[in-house]
């Protein structure tokens, strides 16, 4: 198994808090897809979704086995806040940041990228796709 793997999530919510979805893209080093996640939340806030994006990227790199990861995120508030830029305010974030943080210790390195909305799509996508087949 490729041992870094490059990570692109993304979550959202059709109001907010509304109807939420999450999604994430793994690929090797080459650019080729791994896997493709996809999962509808139920209610919650774009922030929330956010989080559990990344929470179930990170689940599923470790039971790929990677050990190096370069996490692409379109929230600068996520990559701010896990990159200690930012502090953790909100309690429900505190919870989620907490899980993500335990599920980073699986990992030797896992760098945070903040990268602009349209080079996000296939998570974006993946996230509508999530929603739209549960509402």
């Amino acid at each position: 198994m490729n041992e870094k793997l490059i990570i692109n999530t993304d979550g959202g919510a059709r109001g907010n808090p509304g109807p939420a979805g999450i999604g994430a893209t793994i690929k090797d080093e080459q650019g080729k897809i791994v896997k493709a996640l996809k999962k509808y939340i139920g209610e919650a806030t774009n922030n929330v979704a956010e989080y559990k994006a990344l929470i179930m990227a990170l689940e599923s790199a470790k039971e790929i086995g990677a050990k190096k990861l370069h996490i692409n995120m379109d929230s600068e508030l996520i990559v701010r806040q896990m990159q200690g830029k930012y502090k953790i305010k909100e309690p429900t974030l505190k919870i989620l940041a907490g899980e993500v943080f335990k599920l980073l210790h699986n990992f030797e390195t896992a760098d945070f990228h903040h990268i602009p909305r349209e080079l996000n799509k296939e998570a974006d996508k993946l996230v509508n796709e999530a929603i739209d087949e549960k509402i």
